[in-house]
């Protein structure tokens, strides 16, 4: 890799590891955070941003995400996710294996992380997929994040619903596991139960909350069993939220999605088949719930679950629309409006975005504004909104379920590796992120 230039940033209003907010400077060097320090000087082959009225936060981590390559670039892949991630503030992503092939071998795994450094403007990290039958690969893959299961809302090799396979994986090994917690049965029982309604609100009472709490007492069961670290992906409902707040073990961590919080059953009205993902929208009761559970620390942090799929699959008929909606480009945004409205704090957010996940992941050295961990920042706007706009965004299926939201927060400079991937609203696509690693 070719040298760095170092970088000081000046006058920002800097986020601290204890909380609090100071304006001062930060200077970057070889890819980490060398000073934070008031009135630093630049010598001659030092880059100096002026970063007055804006706010600098920790690179936000999404630890779930669907870039779709290989094999589905149709969609998005992993250039265009990370030019989105770059415009959204994301620093490094975690990644989901349902791609083609499946992320469910070393092989693939390699394969992925080759394309990765090829392509990635961000750092990356990604999950292997467990498959019924790839107990050694969960066992030995390397480097990963976690082990994937989906119990449900899945069709082939990795919907992993048996009790037999799913106690042999937990049983074995010891690295996390993280779960999409939904009961197939009553998926299957319910679809039957509902033939015939093209609605795509519908999506919601067939993959309701007690298709979500099954699957979430049953992973529960199996991770106190063995003792083993469990994560629960874009936990959706309140009555998880309560299970957890009365158990929930210490080797147990759980996450939820901006769209968990602010949106629910409601947006099918305006956003038809755009708002349909899994687990599925829910009701008012369970954004109030969530909430609540997020600022108890019932729930850990906040990924987005970025699942982009095409208009024209979005247009189809129901069923026969794909679950899932793009998210990168503008969680930071949202989840910085809603504290600016009051819901929460700036700091929560950044808890909740950026040390909590690397906490969660062991993922050393990243998640805060500290000397001596790397150089991924985000240089927010907080004083100006502005509405989110499909000509703007840079995720390929070119639509947000946010489009017309005024938001505040937008990204102005984004830093990875103490590299400036994003300058007021330019994208340097030669910025390349490195692959993450796991402790």
């Amino acid at each position: 890799m070719a040298n760095i230039t170092p970088l000081l940033i000046r006058n920002a209003r800097v986020l601290l590891p204890d909380d609090r907010f100071e304006e001062t400077d930060v200077y970057l060097e070889n890819g980490r955070i060398a000073r934070i320090e008031a009135n630093l000087t630049a010598t001659e082959n030092v880059r100096v941003i002026d970063a007055a009225g804006l706010t600098l936060l920790p690179g936000v981590i999404d630890p779930q995400v669907h870039f779709r390559e290989p094999g589905l670039e149709y969609k998005e892949d992993l250039f265009t996710a990370t030019c989105a991630c770059a415009k959204g503030g994301v620093t490094s992503f975690l990644e989901m294996p349902n791609t083609k092939p499946l992320t469910s071998t070393q092989a693939s795994l390699d394969y992925k992380l080759q394309l990765a450094a090829e392509k990635c403007l961000v750092n990356y990290g990604f999950f292997i997929g467990a498959t019924p039958e790839n107990l050694p690969d969960l066992r030995e893959a390397n480097p990963t994040c976690g082990i994937k299961i989906f119990m449900g809302s899945m069709k082939g090799p990795l919907l992993v619903d048996e009790e037999a396979a799913l106690d042999a994986i937990f049983s074995q090994g010891d690295r996390l596991i993280a779960v999409h917690a939904e009961d197939q049965t009553r998926i299957e029982e319910r679809r039957q139960l509902f033939a015939g309604r093209h609605d795509p609100a519908v999506h919601t009472e067939i993959q309701d909350n007690e298709a979500a709490l099954i699957a979430t007492k049953r992973a529960l069961r199996f991770s106190k069993k063995y003792q083993r670290r469990l994560h629960i992906l874009h936990l959706s409902t309140g009555e998880e939220a309560e299970l957890l707040r009365q158990d929930k073990p210490e080797w147990v961590t759980a996450e939820v999605t901006p769209q968990h919080l602010v949106l629910n059953i409601s947006a099918y009205e305006t956003l038809g088949a755009k708002a349909q993902m899994n687990p599925p929208l829910k009701y008012p009761r369970d954004n109030e719930i969530l909430w609540q559970a997020l600022h108890d620390g019932v729930i850990d942090f906040i990924a987005t679950d970025h699942a982009p799929h095409t208009l024209e699959e979005k247009s189809r008929q129901y069923p026969d629309t794909p679950s899932g909606m793009p998210g990168v480009e503008t969680s930071l945004p949202v989840m910085l409006t809603q504290a600016m409205a009051g819901r929460c704090t700036v700091q929560q957010v950044s808890r909740w975005m950026s040390a909590k996940p690397a906490e969660g992941y062991g993922i050393p050295n990243k998640g805060k504004i500290q000397v001596g961990y790397d150089a991924d920042l985000v240089l927010v706007d907080l004083e100006n909104y502005a509405p989110v706009l499909a000509e703007n965004l840079a995720t390929k299926c070119g639509w947000s379920p946010f489009e017309g939201w005024e938001l505040t927060g937008w990204p102005q400079y984004t830093i990875v590796g103490g590299q400036v991937v994003l300058d007021r609203g330019v994208l340097d696509t030669n910025v390349r992120g490195k692959a993450l690693t796991f402790v």
